[in-house]
């Protein structure tokens, strides 16, 4: 009866222990190594998680660019997953680590990886897979016109790299602009500069807050203006510190956003807040949306978004009756110094998860190289303003031809390419922000920084020198930025943990519970009977 318990304790050991064995995914697997050579003798199966927000054009890209591939290589079959945020598709890939259910392929962001590899050989290193002669870029051995290394604009692709090791392949790449009712701005009495400074639109949209008698706004003649939206204040406040060559991080990891550039940016912020000349997205809503009404002189967004902006856009998300006509211009984000122009580059990359068969592992680095070929590429740039990461698809006559149709139709939206024109012009002025385990925690404290003094001044409350001490130390702890060990900084990254996480947690709880409570009953029934 004794060795029974004892049996049955060990046996609940061995239960609790099963997913603690798994954590971290591939720690179990051996670091990838290219094989000599793909067999097509057998058949994978490639799981793609990528992000779609219903555009029905990008779900036939991808499907098509599946369907191409399968064509070149009968052998693989592609599964594509969509989601509609790529915060979804971080949260669960957290959540698949430690079962070692990854994806084979993930549409993400730098920022997230480096979460990931926080999983030792969790995510494929792809230098050395690269540089193949056989299976690498422009590799001898691949059936389809892959670009060289060389042919990947090496702005994008640096800002796969972390700790000199690329995890990554750029996918598309997009900046902030600055779209501007024009119309508006010279009723105002303005004329728009080619490049727009701080000063100017501060100025501009403090001007357009002036009303009639009947409380009109005199630059639309309606009862709505926000002259200033900015869609993503975490770029605001990075671009604004990145063109002060003020402090944010380093690659080290160390925070250093908590400066006296940041508290001369928010004062601003609150001076303009406070007017109500200016709001953000998480306050008002999409910038876009009031552009396009009318009802905003100052729209900052996405090049990729640009599909949705102006009169004239192909796609609205307010109804055709309420669009004002008006001439839409696109400019970059407002500038300290315009001789020297700095903006931020962004964009979906794609990283290869490691599994423990090297040929699978394989067959998912061959897929992820196809999403960069010519056919992927200025398609799915053509769908938004996003642009191709190759200089191959860059001078390619087709793209060129694409560029040079401006405002011909739909699918040539003038804005829309005027956007892509405005990154592709720009490339030499694009940087991005150190990437390192809770980098993301990073980024969305500096958003919060200028979201927290905009609501402030608007509930009417004193944003003073002590009350941004007091916002620095609440948007520091709220993130956890003062904790920079390997576990609180992951902790931080991660968030609060997903569904699946938290419950596997409590039952490892109550299991250990549980097992404390059986053993320690049985050894003081032994005990009593030695008495």
């Amino acid at each position: 009866m004794k060795n029974a318990k004892r049996l049955l304790a060990a046996l609940l050991c061995a239960l609790c222990l099963l997913p603690l064995a798994g954590c971290h995914g591939s720690r179990g697997n051996d670091p990838f190594v290219m094989p000599g050579s793909f067999d097509t003798s057998r058949d994978y199966e490639i799981s793609f998680w990528a992000k779609n927000d219903t555009n029905k054009t990008q779900t036939e890209i991808y499907q098509k660019a599946i369907d191409d591939f399968e064509a070149l290589y009968p052998n693989v079959h592609v599964t594509v997953r969509f989601y509609t945020d790529y915060g979804k598709i971080y949260n669960d890939v957290i959540t698949n680590i430690p079962t070692g259910t990854t994806p084979n392929v993930c549409i993400t962001y730098p920022d997230h990886i480096a979460t990931y590899l926080t999983a030792p050989n969790c995510v494929v290193p792809l230098d050395e897979a690269m540089d193949d002669a056989r299976y690498g870029l422009g590799g001898e051995e691949l059936r389809f016109d892959s670009p060289s290394r060389q042919e990947i604009v090496p702005q994008f692709l640096s800002e796969c790299a972390i700790g000199g090791t690329t995890y990554a392949l750029p996918f598309m790449r997009s900046t902030e602009a600055c779209y501007v009712n024009k119309t508006m701005l010279e009723k105002l009495g303005y004329e728009l500069p080619e490049v727009l400074t701080w000063d100017f639109v501060w100025e501009a949209s403090e001007a357009a807050m002036a009303k009639d008698a009947d409380g009109n706004y005199l630059a639309n003649g309606q009862k709505v203006l926000i002259p200033f939206i900015y869609k993503s204040t975490d770029n605001m406040m990075i671009q604004m510190l990145r063109q002060l060559d003020a402090p944010y991080s380093n690659d080290a990891g160390d925070i250093l956003i908590f400066n006296d550039s940041t508290r001369a940016i928010l004062r601003t912020v609150a001076e303009h807040a406070k007017t109500r000349a200016f709001s953000t997205f998480k306050i008002s809503s999409y910038p876009a949306n009031f552009l396009n009404a009318g009802q905003c002189l100052f729209a900052i967004d996405s090049t990729a978004g640009a599909t949705w902006i102006g009169s004239e856009a192909p796609l609205l998300d307010i109804s055709a009756d309420k669009v004002v006509s008006f001439e839409t211009a696109v400019r970059a984000v407002p500038q300290f110094d315009p001789a020297h122009p700095r903006m931020i580059s962004q964009g979906p990359s794609v990283c290869v998860f490691n599994k423990s068969d090297p040929q699978e592992v394989l067959a998912a680095w061959l897929f992820t190289q196809y999403l960069l070929t010519n056919e992927v590429q200025i398609a799915y740039a053509g769908t938004e303003g996003y642009l191709p990461v190759t200089t191959k698809a860059h001078g390619s006559a087709e793209y060129q031809d694409y560029l040079a149709r401006a405002g011909e139709d739909k699918a040539h939206y003038a804005v829309k390419i005027e956007a892509s024109k405005l990154l592709l012009e720009n490339t030499a002025n694009t940087f991005t922000t150190p990437v390192f385990n809770g980098s993301t925690s990073l980024r969305n404290a500096a958003g919060q920084l200028i979201e927290e003094t905009a609501k402030t001044v608007r509930r009417g409350e004193t944003a003073d020198e002590a009350y941004f001490t007091r916002l620095f130390d609440s948007v520091n702890s709220l993130y956890r930025l003062d904790q920079r060990s390997i576990v609180s900084s992951e902790r931080s990254e991660l968030g609060p943990l997903p569904g699946e996480a938290r419950a596997l947690l409590v039952t490892l709880g109550l299991v250990w519970l549980g097992i404390a409570v059986y053993v320690g009953r049985d050894l003081l029934k032994e005990k009593r009977k030695k008495r």
